[in-house]
Protein backbone atom coordinates (compact mmCIF):
# COMPACT_ATOMS: atom_id res chain seq x y z
CA UNK A 1 0.00 0.00 0.00
CA UNK A 2 1.90 3.60 -1.17
CA UNK A 3 1.62 6.45 1.13
CA UNK A 4 -1.34 8.07 -0.64
CA UNK A 5 -3.67 5.00 0.12
CA UNK A 6 -2.49 4.92 3.68
CA UNK A 7 -3.47 8.71 3.85
CA UNK A 8 -6.62 8.81 2.10
CA UNK A 9 -8.31 5.41 2.73
CA UNK A 10 -11.69 6.47 1.03
CA UNK A 11 -9.64 7.16 -2.65
CA UNK A 12 -10.11 3.10 -3.22
CA UNK A 13 -13.54 3.00 -2.91
CA UNK A 14 -13.82 6.41 -4.94
CA UNK A 15 -11.38 4.56 -7.61
CA UNK A 16 -14.34 1.47 -7.61
CA UNK A 17 -17.41 3.26 -8.00
CA UNK A 18 -16.00 5.39 -11.09
CA UNK A 19 -17.34 9.25 -9.11
CA UNK A 20 -14.88 11.11 -7.67
CA UNK A 21 -15.61 13.57 -4.75
CA UNK A 22 -15.48 16.01 -7.39
CA UNK A 23 -17.68 15.10 -9.16
CA UNK A 24 -20.30 14.50 -6.80
CA UNK A 25 -20.04 17.55 -4.96
CA UNK A 26 -20.52 19.02 -8.66
CA UNK A 27 -23.87 17.07 -9.44
CA UNK A 28 -24.99 17.50 -5.85
CA UNK A 29 -24.76 21.42 -6.27
CA UNK A 30 -27.01 21.61 -9.59
CA UNK A 31 -30.05 22.22 -7.64
CA UNK A 32 -28.48 25.32 -5.44
CA UNK A 33 -27.13 26.89 -9.17
CA UNK A 34 -30.48 26.57 -10.33
CA UNK A 35 -32.06 28.43 -7.20
CA UNK A 36 -29.12 31.18 -7.61
CA UNK A 37 -30.12 31.42 -11.19
CA UNK A 38 -34.05 31.67 -10.39
CA UNK A 39 -33.06 34.44 -8.00
CA UNK A 40 -31.51 36.22 -11.33
CA UNK A 41 -34.03 36.06 -13.66
CA UNK A 42 -36.61 36.82 -11.08
CA UNK A 43 -35.03 40.31 -10.45
CA UNK A 44 -34.41 40.67 -13.98
CA UNK A 45 -38.14 39.81 -14.77
CA UNK A 46 -39.26 41.99 -12.07
CA UNK A 47 -37.49 45.49 -12.78
CA UNK A 48 -38.14 45.22 -16.15
CA UNK A 49 -41.42 44.51 -16.05
CA UNK A 50 -41.46 47.78 -13.45
CA UNK A 51 -39.79 49.28 -15.82
CA UNK A 52 -41.62 49.02 -18.46
CA UNK A 53 -44.79 49.95 -16.51
CA UNK A 54 -43.82 52.94 -15.28
CA UNK A 55 -42.49 54.15 -18.94
CA UNK A 56 -44.99 52.52 -21.67
CA UNK A 57 -48.31 51.59 -19.34
CA UNK A 58 -50.50 54.74 -19.99
CA UNK A 59 -53.70 52.83 -18.19
CA UNK A 60 -50.98 52.29 -15.13
CA UNK A 61 -50.12 55.82 -14.83
CA UNK A 62 -53.66 56.90 -15.42
CA UNK A 63 -54.83 54.88 -12.45
CA UNK A 64 -52.32 54.96 -10.10
CA UNK A 65 -52.80 58.86 -10.28
CA UNK A 66 -53.26 60.06 -6.71
CA UNK A 67 -53.11 56.57 -5.32
CA UNK A 68 -49.08 56.70 -4.83
CA UNK A 69 -47.57 59.85 -3.23
CA UNK A 70 -44.60 61.39 -5.59
CA UNK A 71 -41.55 61.30 -4.75
CA UNK A 72 -40.92 64.97 -3.84
CA UNK A 73 -43.49 64.85 -0.98
CA UNK A 74 -41.67 61.49 1.15
CA UNK A 75 -38.94 62.58 3.25
CA UNK A 76 -35.26 61.31 3.29
CA UNK A 77 -35.97 59.39 5.99
CA UNK A 78 -38.36 58.01 5.22
CA UNK A 79 -37.25 56.71 1.70
CA UNK A 80 -33.94 55.44 3.45
CA UNK A 81 -36.74 53.41 5.74
CA UNK A 82 -38.62 51.84 3.16
CA UNK A 83 -34.99 51.16 1.15
CA UNK A 84 -33.52 49.61 4.51
CA UNK A 85 -36.72 47.60 5.17
CA UNK A 86 -37.26 46.14 1.47
CA UNK A 87 -33.13 44.85 1.50
CA UNK A 88 -33.94 43.14 4.64
CA UNK A 89 -37.31 41.64 3.48
CA UNK A 90 -35.34 40.07 0.78
CA UNK A 91 -32.15 39.42 2.65
CA UNK A 92 -34.55 37.17 5.19
CA UNK A 93 -36.38 35.62 1.70
CA UNK A 94 -33.45 34.17 0.37
CA UNK A 95 -32.03 32.59 3.14
CA UNK A 96 -33.04 29.13 3.02
CA UNK A 97 -30.71 28.48 -0.18
CA UNK A 98 -27.91 31.05 1.09
CA UNK A 99 -27.47 28.74 4.67
CA UNK A 100 -27.66 25.41 2.46
CA UNK A 101 -24.45 26.90 0.91
CA UNK A 102 -23.13 28.48 3.97
CA UNK A 103 -23.63 25.20 5.88
CA UNK A 104 -22.27 22.69 3.24
CA UNK A 105 -25.59 20.76 3.59
CA UNK A 106 -25.14 20.05 -0.72
CA UNK A 107 -28.15 19.08 -2.36
CA UNK A 108 -31.32 17.39 -1.75
CA UNK A 109 -34.61 16.03 -2.57
CA UNK A 110 -35.67 19.36 -1.28
CA UNK A 111 -33.64 21.91 -2.89
CA UNK A 112 -34.60 19.80 -6.49
CA UNK A 113 -38.62 20.28 -5.44
CA UNK A 114 -37.87 23.94 -4.22
CA UNK A 115 -36.47 24.98 -7.05
CA UNK A 116 -39.12 23.23 -9.25
CA UNK A 117 -42.16 25.11 -7.33
CA UNK A 118 -39.79 28.57 -7.84
CA UNK A 119 -39.52 28.28 -11.43
CA UNK A 120 -43.73 27.28 -11.63
CA UNK A 121 -44.06 30.39 -9.58
CA UNK A 122 -42.14 32.64 -12.28
CA UNK A 123 -43.78 31.40 -15.10
CA UNK A 124 -47.15 31.97 -13.74
CA UNK A 125 -46.97 35.43 -12.46
CA UNK A 126 -44.71 36.42 -15.73
CA UNK A 127 -47.94 34.73 -17.73
CA UNK A 128 -50.02 36.53 -15.22
CA UNK A 129 -49.12 40.42 -16.19
CA UNK A 130 -49.05 39.31 -20.03
CA UNK A 131 -52.36 38.72 -19.75
CA UNK A 132 -53.05 41.62 -17.92
CA UNK A 133 -51.22 44.10 -20.37
CA UNK A 134 -52.44 42.36 -23.32
CA UNK A 135 -56.52 42.61 -22.12
CA UNK A 136 -55.85 46.15 -20.98
CA UNK A 137 -54.20 46.92 -24.33
CA UNK A 138 -57.81 46.10 -25.73
CA UNK A 139 -59.93 47.61 -23.36
CA UNK A 140 -58.31 49.51 -20.66
CA UNK A 141 -61.44 50.87 -18.86
CA UNK A 142 -62.39 47.03 -17.94
CA UNK A 143 -61.39 44.68 -14.91
CA UNK A 144 -59.18 41.70 -16.13
CA UNK A 145 -61.42 38.56 -15.77
CA UNK A 146 -60.19 36.32 -18.34
CA UNK A 147 -57.75 33.83 -18.61
CA UNK A 148 -55.89 32.84 -14.91
CA UNK A 149 -57.68 35.99 -13.63
CA UNK A 150 -60.84 33.17 -13.97
CA UNK A 151 -58.91 31.05 -11.19
CA UNK A 152 -58.18 34.45 -9.08
CA UNK A 153 -58.43 38.09 -8.93
CA UNK A 154 -54.53 38.17 -8.25
CA UNK A 155 -52.87 35.67 -9.95
CA UNK A 156 -49.48 37.89 -10.43
CA UNK A 157 -49.17 38.32 -6.69
CA UNK A 158 -50.44 34.05 -6.16
CA UNK A 159 -47.33 33.39 -8.84
CA UNK A 160 -45.30 35.50 -6.34
CA UNK A 161 -46.01 33.24 -3.36
CA UNK A 162 -45.49 30.38 -4.67
CA UNK A 163 -42.32 31.23 -6.28
CA UNK A 164 -41.06 32.38 -2.20
CA UNK A 165 -43.02 29.03 -1.38
CA UNK A 166 -40.83 27.40 -3.22
CA UNK A 167 -37.42 28.89 -1.85
CA UNK A 168 -38.83 28.00 1.82
CA UNK A 169 -39.31 24.32 0.29
CA UNK A 170 -35.73 24.34 -1.23
CA UNK A 171 -34.46 25.05 2.73
CA UNK A 172 -35.74 21.74 4.53
CA UNK A 173 -33.17 20.07 5.44
CA UNK A 174 -30.51 22.45 5.51
CA UNK A 175 -32.11 25.20 7.84
CA UNK A 176 -29.55 24.24 11.43
CA UNK A 177 -30.96 25.72 14.57
CA UNK A 178 -34.06 28.01 15.45
CA UNK A 179 -32.21 30.93 14.68
CA UNK A 180 -32.25 30.14 10.85
CA UNK A 181 -35.83 28.54 11.01
CA UNK A 182 -36.47 32.17 11.75
CA UNK A 183 -34.77 34.31 9.71
CA UNK A 184 -36.76 32.06 6.46
CA UNK A 185 -39.80 32.09 7.95
CA UNK A 186 -39.63 36.08 8.46
CA UNK A 187 -38.97 35.91 4.96
CA UNK A 188 -41.54 33.82 3.87
CA UNK A 189 -44.50 35.16 5.82
CA UNK A 190 -43.12 38.82 5.38
CA UNK A 191 -43.81 38.21 1.38
CA UNK A 192 -47.12 36.75 2.21
CA UNK A 193 -47.85 39.53 4.25
CA UNK A 194 -47.13 42.04 1.81
CA UNK A 195 -48.92 39.89 -1.30
CA UNK A 196 -52.18 40.14 0.41
CA UNK A 197 -51.65 43.75 1.48
CA UNK A 198 -51.16 44.26 -2.20
CA UNK A 199 -54.40 42.48 -2.87
CA UNK A 200 -56.11 44.68 -0.55
CA UNK A 201 -54.98 47.70 -2.75
CA UNK A 202 -55.84 46.70 -5.61
CA UNK A 203 -59.59 45.71 -4.14
CA UNK A 204 -60.56 49.31 -2.79
CA UNK A 205 -59.35 50.50 -5.96
CA UNK A 206 -61.46 47.80 -8.55
CA UNK A 207 -64.10 48.68 -6.47
CA UNK A 208 -63.73 52.55 -6.78
CA UNK A 209 -63.48 51.81 -10.29
CA UNK A 210 -65.79 48.90 -11.40
CA UNK A 211 -67.92 48.82 -8.45
CA UNK A 212 -71.02 49.38 -9.98
CA UNK A 213 -70.40 47.09 -13.11
CA UNK A 214 -72.76 44.45 -13.13
CA UNK A 215 -70.38 42.22 -14.44
CA UNK A 216 -67.87 42.94 -12.21
CA UNK A 217 -70.14 42.29 -8.71
CA UNK A 218 -70.67 38.99 -10.10
CA UNK A 219 -67.03 38.63 -10.48
CA UNK A 220 -65.32 39.44 -6.94
CA UNK A 221 -68.85 37.73 -5.66
CA UNK A 222 -67.31 33.89 -7.14
CA UNK A 223 -63.86 34.38 -7.89
CA UNK A 224 -61.38 34.06 -5.21
CA UNK A 225 -59.03 37.04 -4.36
CA UNK A 226 -55.78 35.64 -4.31
CA UNK A 227 -55.94 31.92 -3.29
CA UNK A 228 -57.37 29.34 -5.61
CA UNK A 229 -60.42 26.75 -4.40
CA UNK A 230 -60.46 28.78 -1.04
CA UNK A 231 -63.29 30.99 -0.85
CA UNK A 232 -62.06 34.39 0.58
CA UNK A 233 -63.11 36.50 -1.83
CA UNK A 234 -62.42 40.22 -0.10
CA UNK A 235 -59.70 41.17 2.20
CA UNK A 236 -60.61 45.42 2.11
CA UNK A 237 -62.08 44.58 5.72
CA UNK A 238 -58.49 43.71 7.23
CA UNK A 239 -57.38 46.92 7.68
CA UNK A 240 -54.41 46.00 9.38
CA UNK A 241 -53.06 44.97 5.80
CA UNK A 242 -51.13 47.63 5.21
CA UNK A 243 -47.54 47.41 3.79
Amino acid sequence: MNTFTKRRPYAKSHRRSGVSPVRRSTAASGAIRLCCVLFILYGCRLGGYLAYREIKSSSYKKNMTGEIKEGKTVSFGAKCAIWLSCACLYVTQVTPVFYRLANGTGAGTASYIGAVIMLCGMVLESAADLQKNAAKKKNSHRFVDTGLYRLVRCPNYLGEMVFWTGVLVSGIGALQGIGQWIMALIGYVGIVFVMFSGARRLEIRQNKNYGKDPEYQQYVKTVPILLPFIPLYSVEKYKWLIA
